[in-house]
């Protein structure tokens, strides 16, 4: 049966972890972080010591020059009116509006001297920089951005051996800079598109950074311009982790030049002869599943073997029943291409940085393609990890967002939505008027008070279709929300709760609900909720569940929930899955990141 609630109150902000990152003073509080989002604190660590890094730029020494090309008084009011302007026909996206402000007061707070230029060359910083900019796609985003292919000519051109460059080409160079530089550190740090504009969570708003003052302060003299950018980005080693592999497929797209795996009539088991298994080898090979040492009869057709066992590993990580066959399912994921995957690797960075740097609790992560919860303990690794249940595609999806934990609720009732009662429970009783008693459920009015109303009677059908009357289940084993539901007040009436229906778990693709998340280890996840309330154990809790009466624990520290959405996910192992658009939420985003040329910064 179904499993929603209502309640209308705001979900809040929250700040954990408290370590990691460059202090923040020129921030704002961390936004209420959602959406669709991506993904991704799902297996994430706050730590800083983010290992090796990519060779991006060389290291600028302590001793890096400083940058302070004083201009003409021509040279100030050139570089005023551009400003003013907000336009530029030297940038690849020509206008920059929303940076209009930031710019000016970055270059106001300078004298109105050049920030990138000194005697009359790029400074060190400025050659790092612009190398960054030139692999942006490193990090998920677009070089075209951030003018990454014009560079290397503009670099040209301020060459030493070149004849010395005018005045009015350094200012057009060092504005362009500029303003790629704060599009790519607002990228970097907030994210391509603004989660709320698309309908991502209550609350959901951007966070001011107060680029003028990163630059200056930070950017333009750093010692070591890579780390410096890197510490604007998640301090959570998932997004490194993501980072990583994001790299790894960079990689292995141009190596994906082989034709589809033909379609066989029927599933291809193993011991079966498959004429596709020279390139299911190859595939494999290429993604990883079947490590490169592995020995294999080149020219036999047979699927079996070390062959199988790869396949079971592809499918593991891909969201699939590994039971080694080669079905219409397993198939689709071995053809999809690697850009599709690339792709999603983006999108799910893209949502890591509409996340929170911080929280005041570790949270309880909810990735809706993945169908997993993870309770995170205090070093933000996964403590507790369960299957869920979430809303059905189209008509019933699960949002994602961002609520606050506050009470856990044994042997609940169950109040039935209106929606539910009258498009569904109303024609059951019409076909079948001991459905309610049947079901545990009882009528009740606006007050919750229970009522004597024959179901059998058209009168109290319409007065249940009206919501004059209301239906409730009563605490049990039928109840649709098992033994335990926890409340985290949201405006989307959304909970997370148990389930009678157990076997729904035993599935790898589990949308079926109404919109709430049914917990597959509700016990464990209540031990895990209450573990700061003294007395609540795991014995405790499962006498609550069954005894016979309904108990409500407040808790005194709320503990923040994340309702995501990622395609892409890299484990605590570095081993990459990817799961099904279920909600068809990749497509919107990618959609929203190429609109918003339309109206570019």
């Amino acid at each position: 049966m179904a499993d929603a609630c209502r309640d209308s109150r705001a979900s809040r902000t929250s700040r954990w972890p408290k370590r990691g990152i460059l202090a923040r003073a020129q921030l704002a509080p961390s936004r209420l972080a959602i959406a669709c989002a991506s993904f991704l604190l799902l297996t994430a660590g706050p730590d800083r010591n983010l290992g090796s890094k990519p060779a991006l730029s060389p290291i600028i020494a302590a001793t890096s020059q400083k940058a302070s090309q004083r201009l003409t008084d021509a040279g100030v009011a050139s570089l005023q009116q551009i400003l003013a302007a907000g336009e530029l026909s030297d940038l690849h996206w020509t206008e920059f509006g929303t940076l209009r402000e930031p710019a000016g007061a970055f270059y106001k707070s300078r004298g109105y001297t050049l920030a990138w230029i000194g005697g009359e060359q790029p400074t060190p910083q400025a050659r790092a920089v612009m190398d960054l900019l030139e692999r942006a796609e490193l990090n998920g985003l677009d070089a075209l951005d951030y003018d990454g292919p014009l560079w290397s000519g503009r670099r040209a051109w301020l060459r030493p051996e070149n004849p010395q460059p005018n005045e009015s080409g350094m200012i057009r160079f060092d504005v362009a800079l500029t303003v790629c530089t704060m599009r790519y550190a607002s990228d970097l740090h907030l994210g391509r598109v603004d989660p709320q504009a698309f309908g991502f969570g209550p609350g959901a708003g951007r966070q001011r950074f107060d680029l003028a003052q990163f630059l200056q302060s930070q950017a333009i003299n750093s010692p070591d311009v890579p780390a410096t950018f890197e510490q604007i980005e998640p301090p959570y080693e998932g997004y490194r982790r993501t980072k990583q592999a994001l790299q790894t497929y960079l990689a292995l797209q141009p190596r994906d030049d082989a034709p589809p795996l033909p379609e066989p009539p029927r599933p291809v088991r193993p011991g079966d002869s498959y004429a596709g298994t020279p390139r299911l080898v190859q595939r494999l090979r290429l993604v990883g599943d079947l490590p490169a040492g592995t020995r294999l009869n080149d020219q036999s057709l047979v699927y079996t073997g070390a062959l199988v066992s790869a396949l079971k590993r592809f499918q593991l990580r891909h969201g699939l029943d590994p039971d080694g066959r080669l079905g219409p399912q397993t198939l689709a994921q071995l053809n999809t291409p690697i850009r599709a995957r690339v792709l999603q690797l983006q999108l799910t960075l893209e949502r890591w940085r509409w996340l929170p740097t911080r929280f005041d609790e570790p949270p309880i992560i909810v990735n809706i393609p993945e169908f997993v919860l993870r309770a995170m303990d205090e070093d933000f690794h996964a403590a507790l990890t369960m299957k869920v249940v979430v809303g059905m595609a189209v008509s019933r999806e699960t949002p994602t967002f961002a609520a606050r934990m506050s009470s856990v609720e044994f042997r609940p009732y169950w109040n039935v939505p209106l929606s539910i009662q009258r498009d569904e429970i109303v024609p059951d009783l019409e076909r079948d008027p001991g459905y309610l008693a049947r079901n545990d459920y009882e009528i009740t009015n606006s007050r919750g008070e229970p009522v004597d109303a024959n179901p059998r009677r058209k009168a109290v059908r319409e007065k249940l279709r009206s919501g004059q009357l209301l239906i409730r289940q009563l605490p049990g084993p039928r109840n649709a929300l098992g033994f335990v539901k926890f409340d985290f007040p949201n405006r989307y009436g959304i909970y997370l709760h148990g389930t009678p229906s157990r076997e729904l778990f035993a599935r790898p693709r589990r949308a079926f609900s109404h919109g709430c998340i049914r917990a597959e280890k509700p016990a464990e996840l209540a031990a895990w909720v209450l573990r700061k309330v003294p007395g609540w154990d795991l014995d405790r809790v499962r006498a609550a569940m069954n005894g016979d009466q309904s108990v409500r624990v407040e808790l005194k520290e709320t503990i923040p929930v994340l309702i995501v959405y990622g395609t892409a996910i890299v484990l605590q192992n570095d081993e990459v899955h990817f799961f099904q658009d279920v909600y068809a939420r990749d497509a919107a985003l990618e959609q929203a990141l190429s609109a918003r040329h339309t109206d570019h910064r």
